[in-house]
């Protein structure tokens, strides 16, 4: 038993390691502002390369979720490692903006997805139920940390070699520390139970043990069945909209509206607080209602978006930064949670693919309705009132929800 919970912690500390290196997107900001200084590409030029890179990120995920749950997570987290060192490579031998969102988009973009859905479904099984909140929240705040370290890296390396050999270098160092990891990952043994999870006499009192914690097991065939997963997949793609909006132009708005050139270390700023909302809101996840969150992490992001324009000093931009990282980071913890507490652990590496489809469509709709209202009149003003409207929508779809199982439950 010693052995196997050593081996859980190892599973744990290596998801948060992939997920740290494969955080990159976080920091496309940064890349953005190289493509446009170095090469002179418009913004929706130097926009589209990250949003073809998340739409393969969610397509590969849903795509290789099947294959995770089936094979193990060490198939594919391998393969994750060569898509993201690859296409970076690849990104780096050209200028051109239509092979970009091949290399980095596509390839890159597909790497990111494998990485994600080979890391969270493995840690979660190796731990209890009751910490299945807190384990995803670690395991994606790997993620957002990656920014603190990639932000002055990234930054550094740009300003002394280049856009081209900056991205030499990060596919090089990705390819070899991912593959290199991913062979430390793999699922439960055959009748493992987690610590935490009585053992019962026979199969059926375990496996109604496990669906008690977990919820029933469903596949992703009768999951697309269910009204309560389409209504956490548009919250889930309507606020992924507006923190994919803020994350994807950090330099931007903050050279904008600060007049500040450290956007940059924004970056790192809005990672920390996107990290700390990933593990926070996992860990009370665990403990309260996940709509309750729900329903007051998207009140205090549509203020917050709301108020954004008038953010005209760097301090204001950092507090507008923050907050769409901390709530950003909490709901991207508390919607796959939701996802293994109804729906179970079984099928978790497809079923997570599927919800992550609406993390997908918000990088379409965030990110490039903010690059084509730039374009059009030169600032993000109006896209902040089109994200705040997204999340109101969302917050609504949540209250109600929250108030009908409330009435359940009475």
């Amino acid at each position: 038993m010693k052995n196997l919970k050593a081996q859980g912690r190892i599973v744990l500390a290596t998801a948060v390691g992939i997920n740290f290196l494969a955080g990159l997107l976080y920091i496309w900001s940064i890349i953005k502002k190289g493509l446009k200084d170095q090469y002179h590409w418009t913004d929706t030029e130097a926009t589209l390369p990250y949003t073809i890179s998340l739409i393969a990120f969610v397509v590969t995920m849903v795509a290789i979720g099947k294959l995770q749950d089936m094979k193990g997570p060490r198939l594919t987290a391998t393969l994750s490692g060569i898509f993201m060192g690859a296409g970076l490579i690849l990104s780096s031998l050209h200028t051109d903006p239509t092979l970009m969102i091949i290399t980095f988009g596509i390839i890159t973009g597909a790497g990111c997805g494998i990485s994600n859905v080979s890391t969270v479904p493995p840690a979660v099984k190796w731990f209890p139920p009751q910490k299945k909140g807190m384990v995803t929240g670690i395991v994606v705040a790997g993620v957002a940390l990656a920014s603190v370290f990639y932000s002055p890296f990234t930054n550094a390396l740009i300003g002394s070699y280049g856009i081209q050999r900056t991205m030499l270098v990060m596919g090089i160092g990705i390819l070899v520390l991912v593959v290199i990891m991913a062979q430390f990952l793999n699922n439960p043994p055959a009748g493992y139970v987690p610590q935490g999870v009585a053992v019962k006499q026979n199969a059926s009192d375990q496996s109604a043990e496990q669906a008690r914690h977990f919820g029933e097991d469903l596949n992703w065939r009768q999951l697309l069945k269910r009204l309560d997963f389409y209504k956490l997949w548009i919250m889930f793609a309507f606020a992924s909209a507006a923190g994919l909006m803020i994350i994807g132009n950090v330099t931007t708005i903050t050279m904008e509206q600060s007049g500040s050139s450290v956007g940059f270390l924004l970056v790192a700023l809005l990672a920390i607080f996107n990290a700390v909302g990933r593990f926070t809101g996992g860990a009370v996840a665990d403990k309260v209602n996940h709509y309750t969150l729900l329903v007051i992490i998207f009140a205090v992001a549509s203020i917050n978006m709301l108020l954004f324009s008038v953010y005209n000093s760097l301090f204001m931009v950092s507090v507008g930064f923050a907050v769409p990282g901390l709530c950003y980071g909490a709901g991207f913890a508390i919607f796959p949670t939701i996802i293994v507490s109804n729906f179970g652990v079984k099928n978790y590496g497809s079923n997570y693919g599927l919800i992550m489809t609406a993390w997908g469509v918000g990088g379409i709709i965030g990110p490039m309705v903010a690059a084509a209202v730039r374009d059009a009149s030169g600032t993000y003003r109006n896209a902040y009132f089109v994200c705040c409207a997204l999340l109101a929508v969302a917050l609504l779809i949540a209250l109600f929800t929250r108030l009908r199982k409330v009435k359940g439950e009475g």
